[in-house]
């Protein structure tokens, strides 16, 4: 629809047919000087790297710095609109692998202006280079490289300091325990690669992702310790709630009524906190042993 016109006609045509969430703005001459974050972890590293004045709008997702949450929403980061990403009118759009929906990345590809994917990431090199993905589009490289190599090495002492656990703890993390029934991560998902980050075992296997596991699960799994998202004091998931579940109340967790809750973007983002979050998760999973 919007092919072949300009910049600046292509942001009023889309404007034209939506419902106003923002008051469109005049461009600036910097071509990076109005950014939009898309993906908590790549807010927080914009912030980290000292560019948090030039974003204009942020997604649902950006919550840490606070300041993030000052700036206008363009949405959650995989079903975004056009119509809300163009009212901020951006010079640049910096986002996590995996935003959308395609057809939105489609016109702001049509509107011309540049839309940069950073990559996900489960490890170090992976928080690296995605700092360093971030530093270059904001053309701040020196500064992402100095940060990536920082938080590098503040893993890998973390790492160092668990491989010299003589018994792994198994952790069990829960994602959901609506109506009784246990949703937990298997292999391939941030919350197991922060686990063996942080020395510790997933205590089920066998499968991808997230699945929701039967008691007998739960009790083969015999989990030490159970993680789980701290959702606030509004959540639905509290402490003792999941560790009264039959299932858990008799494995190791259960009866020692060990359970670990972390802000779920500083213990699952991957970005500029991570070497912090594997160093409390790992003080966590083994106390008093640094």
């Amino acid at each position: 629809m919007i092919a072949g016109l300009s910049r600046r006609r292509a942001i009023a045509a889309v404007l034209a047919l939506a419902v106003p969430v923002a008051t469109a703005l005049p461009l600036a001459a910097d071509p990076a000087g109005r950014v939009v974050g898309v993906g908590g972890s790549v807010t927080e590293t914009i912030y980290a790297l000292g560019a948090g004045d030039r974003l204009v709008a942020r997604d649902t997702t950006s919550t840490f710095p606070a300041a993030a949450n000052e700036l206008p929403d363009v949405g959650y980061m995989r079903r975004l609109s056009p119509e809300g990403v163009l009212s901020v009118a951006p010079d640049l759009i910096i986002a996590e692998e995996g935003s959308g929906p395609p057809e939105t990345i489609q016109i702001l590809a049509e509107a011309d202006i540049p839309f940069v994917a950073v990559p996900a990431a489960l490890d170090a090199a992976g928080v690296g280079a995605k700092i360093r993905a971030v530093g270059r589009a904001l053309g701040l490289d020196a500064e992402a490289a100095a940060l990536a190599t920082e938080i590098e090495a503040r893993i890998a002492a973390v790492q160092a300091r668990a491989a010299g656990v003589e018994t792994p703890t198994r952790v069990l993390f829960v994602l959901s325990a609506a109506g009784g029934r246990l949703m937990a991560s298997g292999q391939g998902t941030a919350a197991d690669a922060m686990i063996r980050l942080a020395g510790g075992i997933n205590a089920v296997e066998g499968f991808p992702g997230y699945k929701q596991l039967t008691d007998e699960a739960v009790l083969a799994a015999a989990p030490d310790v159970i993680l789980m998202m701290d959702r606030g004091a509004g959540g639905t998931h509290d402490s003792a709630g999941v560790l009264a579940h039959p299932a858990v109340a008799i494995t190791p967790a259960g009866r020692d009524r060990r359970l670990i809750q972390m802000d779920g973007l500083y213990l699952l983002g991957f970005g500029p906190r991570t070497a912090e979050a594997v160093a409390d998760l790992h003080r966590a999973l083994y106390p008093g042993k640094g």
